[in-house]
């Protein structure tokens, strides 16, 4: 009789073990491990010294990063793998190691110790830990933190809707606020009014001013469902908003933009789009449950969704873009 092979339990583990890989990522930003190591501080005892940590718990955490792929080993130096040069470290323009502040806080990680509550309610309470509470001062975080996230495709947008001449431009749920600043510096004659609660507005007002486009840069504060918006807009923002919210109350919300906007006018809609199949490609998918933790009824949806929302506020010629990310700008018009 043939023998059937008992199949690997290495991915339930690797699954179940998966709080150690985040936290030990932090731990390696928070001593600045991988900046030291491209600054050429290559072994324990020069990494331990750089850092103010010892010797064993360099060697063990360093090791362990080795086991994940962000480092190489060779007999007892470090190296940073393409990755983590790339991003991890501090010397790189690409450098994300400010997002670990808000994707680890402890107000957004408590949610999935409860997931199972979630899912047999299909989403947390409205008077629960959910982050689309009112003026959630998680978001003065987030504006802080993800906004090298962002670049690329503050990047990509702008290519596509700063155009040139007079420009006024709606930058909702601005946080940062690096979508409508970008556009500011494409065109000098852009004008960006930014929406979001106003402490979360300091934040854009600082990062305006640092990119020298403070004086075109307009602040909005308030609930972006409540607020009268300008209604001679050219272009609207809409960037990682809609997966927070039902369908309904995104076409609803889409409805209000569209009234906003000139004829003609553009709305560009950035969000994880997953296939229609739902489960790739993996970071867009996996992208509904982080909504299903944190949120009454938000979903990342697919472009036929998007699509439908944005026809059913009343947009036309839909059209999408890629980005050297997993997400994707979806352009209508008025």
């Amino acid at each position: 009789m043939a023998t059937v092979a008992m199949p690997s339990a290495e991915i339930v583990f690797d699954t179940l073990f998966a709080y150690q890989r985040s936290g030990a990522l932090k731990a390696a930003i928070d001593l600045e491990l991988f900046t030291a190591i491209d600054n050429g501080d290559t072994t324990v005892p020069a990494l331990a010294k750089r850092s103010g940590a010892s010797e064993r718990g360099v060697r063990i955490l360093c090791d362990y990063l080795t086991t994940l792929g962000l480092l190489n080993k060779s007999n007892s130096e470090y190296r940073l793998t393409p990755e983590a040069a790339a991003f991890l470290s501090q010397r790189s323009p690409a450098y994300l190691g400010t997002t670990a502040k808000f994707l680890l806080k402890p107000e957004l990680k408590q949610n999935f110790d409860v997931l199972t509550d979630a899912v047999r309610r299909g989403g947390v309470t409205a008077s629960g830990d959910n982050t689309v509470a009112e003026d959630n001062p998680v978001w003065v975080e987030f504006a802080r933190s993800m906004g090298p996230m962002m670049v690329p495709a503050a990047h990509a947008i702008a290519g596509l809707v700063a155009g040139s001449g007079p420009l006024k431009v709606l930058d909702i749920a601005a946080g940062h606020g690096l979508f409508g600043i970008t556009i500011a510096q494409r065109n000098p004659q852009a004008q960006i009014v930014a929406v979001d609660w106003p402490n979360v507005l300091t934040v854009a007002s600082e990062n305006a001013r640092a990119a020298g486009v403070h004086d075109r840069h307009h602040k909005l504060g308030g609930d972006a469902f409540k607020v009268e918006f300008p209604n001679d807009l050219d272009v609207a923002l809409v960037t990682n908003f809609l997966h927070h919210f039902d369908p309904p109350t995104c076409t609803a919300f889409l409805t209000k933009i569209h009234r906003a906007l000139k004829p003609g006018g553009r709305v560009a809609v950035l969000e994880f789009v997953p296939n229609p199949d739902r489960v790739s490609p993996p970071i867009p998918a996996r992208f509904s449950l982080t909504m299903l933790a944190n949120t009454p009824a938000g979903d990342a949806y697919t472009l036929t969704e998007l699509t439908q929302q944005l026809e059913g506020a009343g947009f036309r010629n839909i059209s999408t873009h890629t980005l050297p990310m997993p997400q994707l700008v979806v352009v209508g018009e008025k």
